[in-house]
């Protein structure tokens, strides 16, 4: 701890001294995750060492008696994301409109190549903001469409980003085409399929949600987009759920449009996000916010949101760092794991049903369960109030059971406990 608050210490007097940022991630921690990282390991064999991921888990700050198994809503920082955002916080107290505007904004342009770097794509693509709600909000908003023009979408779709699509549809005059998807599935051509048949002359956006959050579908978003670029339709993705987890780079969805949620699986700071646009498409969107050039071609348009916290923004910086310290395909293959620790283990107890793929390619950390003759609320209320474990009840168009989302500082004697909590749950059911 010493040398964590140290480094910040000398991070402040640095950027005061050189007008610059230091580095995000300390020296000293990034050698010792080294030192630990099995490196003669693959990730699918890191996976199930307990060791590792107990020592990762020592870097959150997670309850000790509270078992958070909602992580897919919004998931922790390790303990240096949490430090880098305070010293920046306190930092820029020292004389706010100094430190804000002349400093720590100067940070903004090696954090988009960072977040670039990451994405697979130009700096030139990315904007820094606050969530995917607020990136596909933009996209949706500043798309030039008329009355008569057709979108696609599915009743599955993140409620934010339908009720934006309404309201295109109450103002604009637009025709909103739903697919009602049948969940879960482990064929990519059901899904092509479904889109597909949606097109017709008039459509003029698809809108594909990558990770399906209600059961943790992944959808084949290249399928879908390469048939909407066939017809001339452009193509948004969603990807709230998949951004800082998935191996996967922004130009492989073949998309002309995405966003994500940073404070997500990339455990950057609350409120923090990524909106990308292909270089091409950025002066085809309007700017949500004013800017001088609404309409132009630079991606910085869709950063005029006026005084934001730079603390955080700045942060977003040490999560890359501490994400990529482990590696996307590891993490992805421990929260993989962890899922089907548990799955295997509930699908077969009595009156427990799950509704989602145990295949890496169609689901990662993401599941959901349901108790025959329960209410998604009433089992979710048992587990909390009975075992204080936290998870999500839901209830959306044709989808009800319980969410459980583990993490990579989720520990296997955690899902036992799950395991045991969803048994004597479903025990209970029966006698009653």
């Amino acid at each position: 701890m010493s040398t964590r608050r140290s480094f910040f210490r000398q991070a402040g007097a640095a950027a005061a001294s050189a007008i610059t940022l230091p580095g995000f991630m300390p020296e000293a921690y990034a050698e010792n995750l080294q030192r630990h990282m099995p490196a003669h390991l693959t990730p699918a064999q890191l996976a199930q060492d307990e060791d590792f991921w107990a020592w990762i888990k020592s870097d959150y700050t997670v309850s000790p008696n509270i078992l958070n198994l909602n992580n897919g809503g919004v998931c922790p920082q390790p303990k240096i994301v949490q430090d880098a955002h305070i010293r920046f916080y306190q930092y820029a107290n020292e004389a706010p409109s100094y430190y804000m505007w002349r400093i720590l904004d100067q940070g903004r342009e090696s954090l988009r190549s960072k977040l670039a770097n990451l994405a697979g794509c130009s700096a030139e693509e990315i904007a820094i903001n606050r969530n995917a709600t607020e990136g596909l909000n933009t996209v949706i908003f500043g798309l030039n469409l008329k009355a008569g023009d057709e979108v696609v979408l599915t009743k599955q779709d993140y409620p934010n980003m339908l009720n934006a699509w309404k309201q295109r549809e109450k103002r604009d005059g637009i025709k909103l085409v739903y697919l009602n998807l049948d969940l879960p599935q482990e064929n990519d051509e059901y899904f092509v399929e479904q889109y597909t048949k949606a097109f017709t002359a008039k459509t003029k956006v698809v809108h594909i949600t990558h990770l399906i959050n209600w059961v943790g579908q992944i959808t084949p978003v290249r399928k879908i987009a390469d048939e909407a670029h066939k017809r001339g339709i452009e193509v948004i993705a969603d990807g709230a759920h998949t951004f800082g987890l998935f191996d996967f780079k922004i130009p492989d969805l073949g998309c002309d449009y995405f966003a994500s949620s940073l404070h997500k699986w990339l455990c950057a700071p609350f409120g923090s996000g990524l909106m990308y646009v292909r270089k091409d498409k950025i002066k085809n969107v309007w700017a949500l916010l004013s800017n001088n050039e609404p309409d132009g071609p630079d991606i910085r348009k869709f950063e005029s949101l006026g005084t934001r916290s730079f603390a955080s923004e700045m942060a977003i910086g040490t999560a890359v760092d501490y994400h990529e310290g482990i590696g996307t395909a590891r993490k992805f293959a421990r929260v993989h794991y962890l899922k089907n620790y548990w799955a295997e283990r509930v699908k077969n107890i009595p009156g427990v049903r799950l509704h989602t793929s145990l295949k890496p390619q169609y689901a990662g950390g993401v599941a959901l369960f349901s108790i025959d003759g329960m209410k998604p609320s009433e089992v979710d209320g048992a587990l909390f109030s009975q075992h204080k474990i936290h998870t999500v009840g839901i209830e959306w168009e044709n989808i009800k059971g319980v969410r459980v989302t583990p993490h990579i500082y989720t520990s296997t004697r955690d899902l036992d406990r799950l395991v045991n909590a969803i048994e004597d749950i479903s025990s209970k059911r029966k006698k009653s």
